[in-house]
């Protein structure tokens, strides 16, 4: 049994600006529900295929944070030439520069329009098949403990580890990878984004949510019951929503 990744999600107050923010960063298309959800992925993308690839959902609330950033997204380049026409591009559509004590590095980060910090990185050779997303990066205090519960939730592959860093990826060998970043002072708030997980066809997402339970997760949606959508947090305290399947 396992999950599948379909998603990072977004809090935001205006979900169709965001979402249209996202869908231009990445080359995708946006759509809207009408209901204060809109998607960013590509043309053709269907949630319900098995290989289809991570994309973004932005959720209108009536107040998202706008300070915690723990988790971020990491977007790949292909030369240096691309780093700087894609920085010049998202500045274009309403990124501005973010200062968040990263010091001389080779990468840029950004906020996009609503605060949400985000990098641009310089060409990687492990980043060169993943698409658009290079990454998806978890702020933690064991990256250890954390490459366990998220590998044993998706059955991803663990292609690195260490006290500082671990980083998996999809057995597939495709699409973006996950990571995790020993931070001092992690923050224990709630945040603006979080991973969306689904069952595979057939499996049932009570028993999912057991798994996971079982893993070390824990129940986070009190007060939020009669969703169609179970809310747990991991080993640290990070939300994450486990759909129902298609």
């Amino acid at each position: 049994m396992a999950l599948r990744l379909v998603q990072v999600n977004y809090k935001a107050r205006d979900d169709s600006a965001l979402g249209r923010f996202w869908a231009e960063a990445l080359g995708w298309r946006a759509s809207t529900s009408g209901s204060g959800a809109t998607s960013a992925a590509p043309v053709g993308f269907d949630w319900t295929d098995p290989d289809a690839p991570v994309c973004i959902d932005a959720i209108a609330v009536p107040d998202p944070e706008t300070v915690a950033y723990r988790m971020h997204i990491d977007l790949a380049t292909t030369s240096a030439d691309h780093q700087r026409e894609l920085v010049a591009h998202l500045m274009e559509i309403g990124a501005t520069p973010a200062d968040v004590g990263q010091g001389e590095v080779p990468w840029t980060v950004l906020a996009g329009p609503e605060g949400n910090v985000f990098c641009v990185l310089e060409p990687r050779e492990v980043y060169r098949d993943t698409g658009p997303i290079a990454a998806m990066v978890v702020d933690c205090v064991n990256p250890r403990a954390m490459a366990r519960f998220w590998s044993a939730a998706l059955d991803w592959t663990l292609h690195e580890v260490t006290d500082d860093f671990a980083r998996l990826r999809s057995p597939k060998g495709t699409g973006p990878y996950l990571e995790f970043l020993r931070t001092p002072g992690v923050q224990t708030v709630r945040h603006r984004a979080h991973l969306d997980l689904v069952p595979f066809r057939g499996d049932d997402q009570a028993a999912e949510t057991d798994r996971l339970l079982a893993l070390g997760a824990t129940v986070a949606d009190a007060g939020r019951r009669g969703l169609p959508w179970r809310i747990l947090a991991d080993p640290e305290g990070n939300e994450f929503c486990i759909l129902a399947p298609a």
